[in-house]
């Protein structure tokens, strides 16, 4: 025990280092995600993510919208607890039997005008899970998608990007 305790102190983590970020680029996309919210609504934007059966992938790559690279709440773009205050369904994986009526009852909580984002390949088709008999399909076949973010996971500037795509196609 005391060997594996010296050499992981010594070796250090064995983590991936973190996504080179362009502060320029990175700007940009904020001004942009920040113009277009407040030309569309008036206001910031707020998303509720909902989790329909995945694996967990694509939440963490949601999470990380969240944490200080990406720092999602100068954009103007916020996360809310309940669907009754959300802009906008981001729901990530393949829709489960289970999940089919919680999925639609937060889509009926949440105040028009609104919009559902399905986000990574599972929640476009069922991905993996597709012909699984605990698996309904992708969100489209349970409720009316306006945009699909494509990737496993996509990457948390990928999802800037499409939300960017969302308010400017509703524009």
């Amino acid at each position: 025990m005391r060997k594996l305790l010296f050499k992981s102190l010594v070796q250090g983590p064995l983590t991936e280092p973190a996504p080179a970020a362009s502060e320029a680029a990175l700007a940009e996309l904020a001004a942009r995600v920040n113009e277009v919210s407040r030309r569309r609504l008036g206001r910031s934007l707020s998303i509720r993510e909902v989790d329909a059966g995945s694996c967990n992938g694509c939440e963490l790559e949601i999470h990380a919208l969240n944490n200080v690279l990406y720092d999602l709440e100068r954009f103007g773009l916020r996360f809310v607890a309940s669907p009754r205050h959300a802009d906008v369904l981001l729901v990530t994986g393949p829709v489960t039997a289970n999940m089919r009526e919680a999925l639609e009852r937060t889509y009926r909580a949440t105040p028009d005008p609104k919009w559902v984002v399905a986000v990574g390949d599972c929640a476009r088709d069922g991905g993996v899970f597709s012909g699984s008999y605990a698996c309904v399909g992708g969100v489209s076949a349970v409720l009316r998608v306006d945009l699909h973010i494509p990737g496993c996971p996509p990457s948390p500037t990928a999802l800037l990007r499409g939300l960017i795509a969302l308010l400017e196609s509703t524009a």
